[in-house]
């Protein structure tokens, strides 16, 4: 099996709308940069196909009042050059005040908190606003809670945000997706950091019987908004949400809906065009 690699360059406010239309179109990585985003479609795909979309998407972006100059360029990588593909483009990041991502192939930082990411193909590198928000917040707030008896990550990807966790002190840490390349890479992360207390499993919140102390879910705002009744029945009485993966603009439905189940909601953060939002059922 080998991967297309699509550069594309457009304005910052256009990357994200973007971002949003291949993902929906079987991407199955990106990295996002400042003005361009690399992506990643695996050759059973049609080349073709993908570069249709990118030059039909354009009349949708002005359409909607966004800039429509997209340019890309593509290159076909075999399954024994991806692992060097990725060596060149992922580097090591320091988050919040002490957590440092690094992939293994990098020496770990001595004073830090590293977590140990080799992204594989699926998504949460932390290079993107809304991991690195999310992971800033888990390391402040985790510092809230007296008790941290557990953890919940919806949408894991590759299980950046369960090892955080873990290494911030939680005792019972579960990681949820239900795409099976994003369960392969963050089983192999937990295996990387050496951490046996997150458990990763490929199904849906209905499933899960027990409650949490912090949820994070990482997730576009349809999927947070059709998932609001499960999530909310799995956080403690004093628990903390974060939500994250919001369209700015967007947050205004999703405080609505979960504010049907009594949740307070604390704080909003903006990164570019991305919207973080703290709630809680009994946080002042």
């Amino acid at each position: 099996m080998g991967y297309y690699e699509f550069n594309i360059k457009s304005s910052e406010d256009s990357l994200d709308a973007i971002t949003e239309r291949l993902s929906g179109i079987g991407c199955l990585g990106i990295i996002m940069n400042e003005d361009s985003i690399v992506v990643y479609f695996p050759d059973a795909i049609y080349v073709e196909s993908v570069k249709r979309e990118l030059d039909a998407f354009k009349s949708v972006l002005k359409l909607s009042g966004l800039p429509d100059a997209l340019s890309y360029e593509y290159i076909y990588i075999s399954d024994r050059d991806w692992n060097e593909s990725w060596k060149k483009k992922f580097q090591p990041i320091d988050v919040g005040e002490g957590l440092t991502i690094i992939p293994p192939w990098e020496n770990t930082k001595r004073g830090r908190i590293n977590l140990i990411i080799d992204p594989g193909m699926a998504f949460g590198t932390g290079h993107h606003e809304t991991t690195m928000r999310c992971l800033m917040l888990i390391e402040r707030l985790s510092k809230k809670i007296i008790t941290k008896k557990g953890f919940l990550d919806v949408g894991t990807g590759t299980g950046i945000l369960a090892i955080a966790a873990s290494k911030l002190g939680f005792d019972y840490v579960l990681g949820l997706d239900i795409d099976p390349l994003a369960i392969d890479a963050s089983k192999r992360n937990v295996k990387s950091n050496s951490l046996t207390n997150i458990e990763i499993k490929c199904e849906g919140l209905k499933y899960i019987e027990r409650s949490f102390d912090f949820i994070v879910a990482n997730l576009l705002a349809n999927t947070l908004i059709e998932l609001s009744p499960e999530i909310v029945s799995h956080l403690n009485a004093s628990g903390i949400i974060v939500f994250s993966g919001i369209i700015d603009g967007q947050e205004h439905d999703v405080i609505k809906e979960y504010e049907k189940y009594n949740l307070n909601f604390t704080e909003k953060i903006i990164d570019g065009r991305w919207v973080t939002l703290v709630a809680g059922l009994n946080m002042q």
